[in-house]
């Protein structure tokens, strides 16, 4: 089954800020690290492993291998910052800008999983084709 070119351009867009999304990770992780959840042991690690995650999602969707694992993947972590990272700022937040800032992630997040949802669906054992 052939794709067309507008779904490997919005794939490659996403796999760019992805990437990016990955890199502000590693290069602001104590800014990030107020995102975790105080709950959840490890810190500061878990900064990295979801910037890396990001990138290696990316360079799987680039690469096209593994793509519906990756998609997959992708789809769940970002389901998990929802409903561990933005759900809970937005009821807890202490202003209607902290609580408009909380929607806005839980939207991103969930429209970034549902496009990568859509690629694991859309994803075939073959090579994409032009």
């Amino acid at each position: 089954m052939q794709r067309h070119i507008i779904s490997h351009v919005a794939i490659w867009l996403l796999s760019v800020i992805m990437i990016i999304f990955g890199l502000q990770h590693f290069i602001n992780p104590r800014g990030m690290i107020n995102y975790v959840p105080p709950f959840i042991p490890g810190g500061i690690i878990w900064v990295y492993f979801a910037g890396a995650a990001f990138i290696l999602s990316a360079i799987s969707f680039l690469l096209d291998k593994w793509v519906k694992l990756a998609a997959y993947l992708l789809a769940s972590l970002l389901f998990i910052f929802v409903l561990t990272i933005h759900l809970p700022n937005y009821l807890s937040a202490g202003s209607v800008d902290m609580q408009q800032a909380a929607l806005v992630n839980i939207l991103k997040d969930s429209a970034i999983a549902a496009f990568a949802l859509h690629i694991a669906g859309s994803a075939h054992h073959q090579k994409m084709v032009y």
